[in-house]
This record gives C-alpha cells, structure tokens and sequence, in this order.
C-alpha cells in the first residue's frame, strides 16, 4: 500500500473546522475579544457596556461560554454588594487565539479568490502555511 505525500493538499480546503460554533456567534465573539483585551477580567456590568448586550442575554452567552470552559464566572461581593467577575480561561485563551488564526487563513483565502483569473477561477490552491 503506497503512503499519502504530505505533499498533497487538503482534499477540503474551505471547510474551516477550526471556526469553532460557540465562539463564531458575534455576542461571544465580542464577550471573548473584550476579555482577552482584559486578561484580569471584567465586572458583569462593564462587559454588558463594552458588548452592547443586555442583561439577560449577556447571562445566557455567559452560560454557554463557561460549559465550553471557555470563560471562568466568580461571583462575590464588595462593599455588600453582589459581583460577577469575568474570565478568560487557559483554555480559552489558547482556543480563541487559534480561532483567530483560522479567521485569518480565511481572509487570506478570500483575498486570493479576489485576485482571481479574468474569467473567475482561482489560478490556483488556496493560500495555506
């Protein structure tokens, strides 16, 4: 049996498995990019302002963040008043970066089909490092 070249390209250059779904919905999108600009986190009502969201729906994308271990919620109080800080986790973190780095390959493959052949095919493969 003859070995694949790793020469060979991806069979499915375009699929882009690393767009995970939970962090490509524009709300955690913006939750994630506002916490990692913020590595000690961020109150619930400072990132309710920087995002744009509502109380409710801030809570609900929170939800879904942390069973995906993608962010840490601790709540506490301060000056006998409730608190919810916010974090980015490790995992997070290391996800989110990758996440960009597959958004990227996808400007990247979109810019090469701009510069497409006069009849509008690519002249060749995508772009991939």
């Amino acid at each position: 049996m003859k070995r694949r070249s790793s020469k060979l390209q991806d069979p499915h250059p375009f699929a882009y498995d690393g767009l995970e779904r939970v962090i490509h919905e524009r709300a955690r999108l913006g939750v994630l990019t506002s916490l990692v600009a913020h590595p000690k986190g961020l109150l619930f009502a400072d990132l309710k302002q920087l995002c744009g969201l509502t109380d409710g729906n801030l809570n609900r994308h929170l939800q879904v963040l942390e069973a995906a271990e993608l962010v840490k919620i601790s709540k506490g109080y301060e000056h006998n008043r409730p608190q919810t800080l916010c974090r980015i986790t490790t995992q997070g973190r290391k996800r989110y970066i990758h996440y960009l780095a597959v958004l990227e390959q996808v400007v990247m493959d979109a810019a090469t089909a701009v510069k497409a052949d006069p009849d509008g095919t690519v002249s060749r493969g995508p772009a991939r490092s």
